[in-house]
């Protein structure tokens, strides 16, 4: 009988010390809906991406593009046809087989004339999507574009099924490793884990996402170990105090964000390039990253990462001369300044840098107002309906700056020669010749003074000791919890 007790207890302290196999992530911004396809928010590929939607192709944790709904493609020797092979066994969450009809519904979704797809350019160069037959889809393109499958892999290009398209926003059904739980709005968005995923199953059965828009409080929010992750953490003065705790780790590494002072070009005196370098004089980056970010950050002078390997360091070409800034306002008509709105949606580097900055600007005679607002009426009344001054923002895309060739983007700028510049590096395909005309991109808007370049947004996040599986990195606007476990 002791024999027997000895080994229910040992099968006790066993069972105790099995590892978990749900999670909670903290997160500052929740998404105004679950519709990557319709919608610029980064809040919502946090959830959604490879979690709960997949795309053709997708993005690795180290930035590389890699097989997903498609595992291989042919491309034609004119570069205009790309020839997808589509994974077998495939359903959606809701029972549904995956197959070609599906990739051509969202991708001819994605580009049509009244589409709300918030990167349509990424789509602009398709010609024509024809169904081969259901487990293949060929792809014609108008012109070569050596960027198509890395296009492919955004967020904004998931495969999507047309039966789920009117409840998509609030019951999104993918094909990913979990699917769409539950939404207590404020509060949480849960994923459970889809016990018939065709690819490598997750490891965890549960993902809460919880929303603390508060620095203060996600603090006290992991303090307590009510929260397991939370990245990027927006209290990076904290993060020394994780980092020599025992129960938590902190992560740092890069992410795809350029974080800008946005300038609306459209808006006298803002359409005055002696104005935007006027602005860009005044800012001083440095403080701003000490001051707002506690020192997590890269200094930037146009927009690009700088661990991108065409990077050109650009900084001094804006650099901090206040006395300079004076005499450009002055040339420029506006030698006592001006008054503008300065709208500040919530995260810590956009409120607390937007301070500095505002601060900053006074110095040389402007007059900002600072606005602060909630993301989703930053959405709609900033991004989309263009009534501001200035904004901060960090734009976590991957390899955005085509974005500079869209004169209908929120920051209004409108410059032909970009235009046509980053229409021709679509049809270039040689290594060398992308690399000139992306360095040739980056000082024309850094010349140009579209906005205030400010600095490369840092990923810090604050994990429980026993996660394993996080990116280090963040490639795309991602939470990507496929891989993600618990030690014991």
């Amino acid at each position: 009988m002791a024999g027997l007790a000895s080994a229910l207890a040992l099968t006790a302290g066993l069972a105790a010390a099995a590892p978990k196999t749900d999670i909670t992530v903290g997160q500052q911004l929740e998404p105004p809906h679950l519709d990557p396809t319709s919608a610029a928010a980064g809040a919502i590929d946090a959830v959604v991406y490879s979690n709960i939607f997949e795309g053709l192709t997708r993005f690795a944790s180290d930035g590389s593009v890699i097989p997903g709904l498609a595992t291989s493609w042919d491309i034609s020797g004119d570069g205009l046809e790309y020839t997808f092979h589509l994974a077998e066994g495939v359903k959606f969450h809701d029972g549904t087989d995956f197959d070609a009809e599906d990739v051509k519904f969202s991708l001819d979704r994605a580009r049509a004339e009244d589409s709300a797809n918030a990167q349509k350019g990424l789509f602009s160069s398709i010609a024509s999507v024809d169904v081969v037959d259901p487990m293949t889809v060929k792809v014609t393109l108008s012109a070569p574009n050596g960027m198509f499958l890395f296009n492919m892999a955004w967020g904004d290009a998931v495969i999507v099924a047309p039966e789920s398209i009117e409840t998509i926003k609030t019951d999104p059904i993918g094909t990913g490793a979990f699917k769409f739980s539950n939404w207590v709005q404020g509060d949480r968005i849960e994923i459970e884990k889809n016990p018939d995923y065709w690819g490598t199953p997750a490891k965890l059965d549960k993902v809460t996402f919880k929303y603390i828009s508060d620095p203060t409080a996600a603090f006290a929010a992991m303090m307590a170990e009510d929260v397991d992750v939370f990245g990027p953490f927006p209290a990076p003065e904290n993060l020394p105090q994780f980092d020599v705790d025992p129960r938590f780790k902190v992560l740092v590494g890069s992410t795809e964000g350029e974080t800008i002072l946005a300038i609306n070009n459209r808006e006298a005196p803002f359409d005055n390039v002696k104005v935007r370098e006027a602005v860009a004089h005044a800012i001083n980056r440095q403080e701003i990253i000490d001051g707002a970010m506690f020192g997590y950050g890269t200094p930037i002078g146009t927009h690009f990462a700088p661990h991108n390997p065409d990077y050109v360091d650009l900084t001094s070409l804006s650099n901090y001369d206040p006395e300079l800034s004076k005499k450009l306002l002055a040339e420029a008509g506006v030698p006592e300044g001006f008054q503008f709105k300065m709208t500040l949606p919530p995260p810590s580097y956009a409120r607390r840098g937007g301070e500095i900055i505002a601060a900053q600007l006074r110095a040389v005679g402007l007059d900002p107002q600072i606005e602060n607002v909630e993301w989703a009426q930053w959405l709609e009344s900033t991004f989309k309906g263009h009534d501001f001054g200035m904004t901060i923002v960090s734009h976590t895309e991957p390899m955005d700056i085509g974005i500079y060739a869209n004169p209908d983007y929120y920051f209004g700028y409108d410059n032909p020669d970009f235009q046509k510049l980053m229409s021709d590096l679509n049809l270039e395909t040689d290594a060398a010749v992308r690399s000139d005309m992306l360095k040739q991109a980056q000082e024309m808007i850094a010349k140009d003074f579209v906005n205030g370049f400010l600095f490369q947004l840092a990923l810090t996040t604050v994990a429980n000791a026993k996660v394993e599986g996080l990116w280090l990195n963040a490639p795309t606007q991602a939470a990507d919890m496929t891989s993600v476990y618990w030690t014991e």
